[in-house]
């Protein structure tokens, strides 16, 4: 005689009553950190509305550098030199990388957090730095940066009470840059001496006649931590997977070629606003016509 199945589907077996219990608890442990935007996707929205807001740069009305101006620091594109592999071209620009782990964990950024350079000019709150002076005298917002002397990178990247200093340290052991194991540069929120840099004239063989020369804006220039006199540099070759996305690597070491001079990856620029539109910066004015050598040489009948 076949033994009839006593078990249907209304049956309920084992620990039901538990994990009917286990399943309320998550539910509305879940509402309540909905309420209170701890989950982690709003956590991260809300980390991307900070770091991507638009920002204004500073508009130069004398063609120099002030205290207290609002600048991105951008590496111009230049051409591959002895690297190999993966080389980024284009104009890339300093900005904030946090971890791409702690991020999600916490609504503020990690510290110390990781600067790295991307490829885009557009200015947001990761990239935008202010010019600060390296004492906490407020009357120096407004004069001009001059090459030699001592200043600061602050930027607030999206935390309205708390200003981040661009900060670096010798290497050692157990500190020093992701792939080139270099000097790190990271962002820190403490005011020390390590936070200080110096812009350097381009040409070696006229700094010293421009030592204490108001700096331009918007031209090359080398940025020197006035701790370690390592010049900042951008390493196109080396690419890094952060929080944002490809980017690539920036690090504190001085690159010379056999002239002794610094080569392209410390060349950077302090980029100030279009005073024609707040949303774009001066590299994306067009070139005067007396740049512009196809145009004269065609008003000119030379064939190229």
């Amino acid at each position: 005689m076949a033994v009839r199945n006593l078990y249907g589907p209304g049956v309920r077996m084992g620990n039901w009553n538990e994990d009917v219990f286990l399943e309320e608890e998550r539910m509305r442990d879940f509402l309540e950190k909905r309420e209170k935007g701890e989950l982690l996707i709003q956590r991260n929205r809300r980390l991307k509305k900070n770091l991507l807001r638009p920002m204004e740069l500073s508009i130069s009305q004398d063609g120099f550098v002030h205290y207290g101006d609002k600048v991105i620091l951008v590496n111009p594109d230049h051409a591959r030199g002895e690297e190999a592999g993966v080389f980024l071209e284009g104009d890339m620009c300093l900005c904030v990388s946090p971890d791409e782990v702690k991020a999600q964990l916490c609504d503020e950024l990690e510290m110390p957090c990781g600067v790295s350079a991307v490829q885009t000019t557009v200015p947001t709150g990761r990239n935008t730095f202010t010019i600060l002076s390296d004492s906490s005298d407020r009357s120096a917002v407004g004069q001009v940066l001059r090459y030699g002397q001592s200043f600061c990178l602050g930027i607030a990247a999206g935390l309205e009470c708390k200003t981040l200093y661009l900060s670096s340290d010798h290497r050692t052991l157990l500190k020093s840059s992701k792939k080139s194991w270099l000097q790190e540069v990271t962002l820190t929120d403490e005011s020390s001496h390590l936070n200080c840099w110096q812009a350097t004239f381009l040409d070696p063989q006229l700094r010293l006649e421009y030592e204490g020369f108001p700096v331009r804006a918007n031209e090359k220039l080398v940025l020197y931590h006035r701790h370690t006199n390592r010049a900042l540099a951008a390493h196109r070759h080396l690419p890094l997977r952060t929080y944002f996305g490809k980017e690539v690597e920036v690090a504190a070491h001085t690159h010379l070629d056999s002239h002794r001079v610094e080569k392209p990856k410390n060349h950077w620029m302090l980029v100030t606003g279009n005073p024609r539109n707040t949303a774009t910066t001066m590299l994306d004015l067009p070139a005067p016509p007396t740049d512009d050598t196809r145009a004269v040489e065609q008003a000119m009948g030379i064939s190229t």
